[in-house]
């Protein structure tokens, strides 16, 4: 079978061999945990590894184990074929995912689903041989197709024990009253099987299906669990809702031993997607004997705007949150639940917002202990943590110091008047609200900066540009209707840069500023205005021109830029290359060295990426660094559409593979939290290299994908050589005559008007001929 072979390879070390996966004693040893027995949470992997290989394939149940706590349980959809047989599916209907439609084309049905009419290929109507034309793809439109064509066989429930031999097993029967209506048994098949198969845990949201195997199965079977679907739907048996249900536990208690529920029950949100104050269920629960499992866990959905696109926030508010501990937690992607699990349980995370639960002073006190691990690695942001508040204003850099940032950035513009100030693009347009302000007539074209008009930072002045709002960025909310945390869309307020400074100088905690000057040339030559003047003068009045404990970096770039200021100052300097490269030559290298001290790439000029996948891994970091050339790279964001799908959707997991692998110096990141919280583990600290944090195998998953599904091959990426960064000598200051600004009376002099120009004419005659007159006397 083609996909166990893909698996075997995969798994041999040409992807990631568990990373961040934490292998902890099988036995499990009683903890800290508020979870019902003491042990640490269970991390139940949906149909396997389903958020990347198509569910319940054998591929996906190997690779969760591979990259989950040893005893992670897998989960199995049980579903009845037309002769009886228990294979592990998804759903009661086939069609969304599998190929069963083109295979059987005539084989849709209609049968009543809780008295619902549904269409649809179901597993009744087809024998287990015949489904072994059917093969599984992915369930979920927005997860990769490219395993789709790797032939993955539906499994059988003692195929998937056999091949796997997990160390729990769990079966979840969702329908057993409709299989009933066909004359297929499910607790006859339970019975059946338990007999040569350990089962671990069997789960149902129907109450008469646990009435039919209660004593079935003696004092060393499985346990019960009573699966909560959501509050409004009615349980088929009691014709009770479910949220009615939830209202008495102990009648729960008298046929299973735990409940399985969606998040929702736990930590409940409001209209906007923000966290709302925890529920008592799980403390309810708990009291009752009841143990805790939560569903609907994937790092590629929407979560809660609180964890600002960090699933790993949100498997430990739901873990280790200081009030309760879930005892389990359903994912698609057991490896991020398994590292929350282990060796971050106690990073505490902890109120991000207004919003958030309360997170208690103790626990909080116990996360500053990690700051003493010494990693030498800089987490630097991009524009503040611009990711939760509009980047360069006085939030996004306050949060980026509060979430343990080494180096707050600035990136420096000009307004007319000469400040300079923060803010991530010369267009204001990009950054602030200005569009609908009463300075939207300022709208100019600049060719030299761009192709489309702008309301430039250098046609307003710095109290002109004080008054307007700021607003968060959105890089995907076009294309995924993703929004950064709407609640603060519009908060906070830009800083001059001499602002900036003196709010780094203040902190204690930073290392460092990096400051960032672009389109120098310009302003001088067409504008009048010297930035990089403008910085070595408000550098010197915050008093960084005698200060040794805060690193000044200046990036830019041009290398023209950075030879100005290194002719100046003794500031360091950052060269930035702005092109995706797959190799640099010597001699740009030595160019560099001659006025820079550090670079910044882009993570693509580490890991090349085509249609999604990771296709290897360049030298660029090797070489710049062989050279003695710290390398920083960017962009680091937490939402998954960022990452390429070898990073498992995981923030965590793509800047661990950035580290671990090649090495980087440092992330520069829109969500500087993310960062620090993955430095301050202990692991990083190890002499050795731990299983679970090494990095992933550059084109691994492609190696997996069949090759009709390979995406077809690009051009390669250029060599930057020493023609990419020599460039001539900044220009001198050009003046800029005064223009009167759009609006205001002008203060140059009235063009003559016709009758002046008659009355200055007959003037100057008779002046010439009284001069004429004169000069014959």
């Amino acid at each position: 079978m083609r996909g166990l072979r893909a698996s075997s390879l995969l798994l041999c070390g040409v992807v990631l061999i568990q990373l961040l996966a934490v292998q902890i004693d099988a036995q499990r040893p009683k903890t800290q945990w508020k979870t019902l027995s003491g042990f640490s949470p269970r991390v139940i992997a949906r149909g396997g590894f389903s958020g990347l290989f198509p569910d319940s394939s054998l591929d996906a149940y190997n690779f969760a184990m591979q990259t989950s706590v040893l005893d992670a349980v897998l989960w199995c959809d049980l579903q009845l074929t037309k002769d009886g047989a228990g294979i592990c599916f998804p759903d009661l209907t086939m069609s969304n995912a599998s190929n069963v439609e083109s295979v059987y084309p005539k084989g849709q049905s209609t049968y009543p689903v809780n008295g619902v009419p549904t269409p649809g290929w179901f597993t009744i109507d087809l024998s287990l041989r015949a489904l072994t034309n059917v093969s599984l793809i992915r369930g979920i439109l927005s997860r990769s197709d490219k395993f789709d064509g790797n032939g993955y066989t539906i499994s059988t429930v003692q195929t998937v024990n056999k091949e796997m031999k997990p160390q729990g097993f769990w079966l979840n029967v969702q329908h057993d009253a409709f299989y009933a209506q066909h004359n297929l048994s499910m607790s006859n098949f339970l019975v059946s099987v338990t007999k040569t198969v350990i089962v671990d845990f069997i789960s149902s949201p129907e109450v008469n299906f646990f009435r039919k195997i209660a004593g079935r199965f003696g004092r060393e079977g499985p346990s019960f669990v009573f699966r909560f679907l959501e509050k409004e739907q009615f349980e088929p048996t009691t014709n009770r809702t479910y949220g009615s249900i939830l209202s008495n536990l102990t009648f729960v208690k008298t046929f299973a031993s735990g409940i399985l529920v969606p998040k929702s029950y736990v930590l409940p949100l409001d209209d906007k997607q923000y966290l709302l104050p925890s529920t008592s269920l799980v403390q309810d629960a708990h009291k009752a004997g009841l143990e805790v499992f939560v569903s609907g866990f994937a790092n590629d959905v929407d979560i809660a705007h609180d964890y600002s696109f960090d699933p790993v926030s949100e498997y430990l508010s739901f873990m280790d949150n200081g009030n309760f501990s879930v005892d389990g937690v359903l994912s698609d992607f057991p490896i991020t639940a398994s590292a929350s699990v282990g060796k971050l349980k106690t990073l505490k995370t902890y109120k991000h917002f207004s919003a958030s639960p309360t997170w208690p002073e103790t626990q909080q006190n116990k996360l500053t202990k990690w700051f003493n691990v010494s990693v030498d690695f800089l987490v630097i942001s991009k524009n503040g943590a611009s990711g939760d508040y509009p980047g360069c204003t006085n939030l996004a850099y306050e949060k980026a110091i509060n979430d343990g940032a080494d180096v707050i950035d600035c990136s420096v513009q000009m307004s007319s008047d000469g400040k300079p100030f923060c803010s991530s693009s010369i267009d204001l347009g990009n950054t602030t609200m200005v569009a609908q302000s009463p300075l939207r007539n300022r709208s100019t074209s600049v060719p030299e900066i761009s192709s489309v008009n702008g309301i430039y930072t250098f046609t307003l002045t710095w109290p002109e540009i004080q008054t307007l709002t700021p607003a968060i960025s959105n890089p995907y909310s076009r294309r995924f209707n993703m929004f950064r945390n709407p609640n603060e869309r519009n908060s906070g307020k830009l800083l001059s840069l001499s602002e900036f400074l003196n709010l780094a100088k203040n902190s204690t905690t930073l290392s460092g500023v990096l400051i960032s000057v672009e389109n120098a040339a310009y302003l001088r030559e067409k504008q009048g205005l010297d930035v990089v003047k403008a910085v070595l003068d408000a550098l010197t009045e915050t008093g960084y021109s005698n200060r040794t404990t805060t690193k000044v970096m200046i990036q830019s770039t041009n290398s023209s830029v950075l030879v100005d200021f290194k002719k100046q100052s003794q500031y360091e300097t950052v060269y930035k290359v702005e092109e995706t490269i797959r190799d640099i030559l010597d001699s740009a290298i030595e160019d560099i060295k001659t006025f820079a001290s550090a670079v910044v790439i882009g993570k693509s000029s580490v890991f090349p990426v085509v249609d999604g996948f990771v296709t290897g891994q360049t030298n660029v970091v090797e070489r710049l660094q062989k050279s003695q050339l710290p390398v920083y790279v960017e962009l680091f964001q937490n939402e998954f559409v960022s990452q390429p799908f070898d990073f498992f959707s995981d923030a965590t997991v793509e800047i661990n593979s950035y580290v671990t692998g090649p090495g980087i110096n440092g992330t520069i990141t829109e969500f500087p939290f993310t960062a620090a919280r993955y430095r301050r583990n202990r692991c990083l600290a190890s002499k050795e290299t731990l299983s679970y944090m090494a990095p992933v195998q550059p084109g691994g998953l492609l190696e997996v994908v069949s090759p009709g599904s390979l995406p077809p091959a690009e051009a390669p990426n250029p060599v930057f050589t020493d023609a990419d960064v020599t460039e001539p000598p900044l220009p001198p200051v050009t003046a800029k005559a005064p223009t009167p600004t759009p609006g205001t009376p002008s203060t140059t002099a009235p063009a003559p008007s016709g009758q002046t120009q008659l009355t200055l004419s007959l003037l100057l005659s008779v002046f010439a001929m009284v001069l004429a007159s004169l000069l014959l006397m």
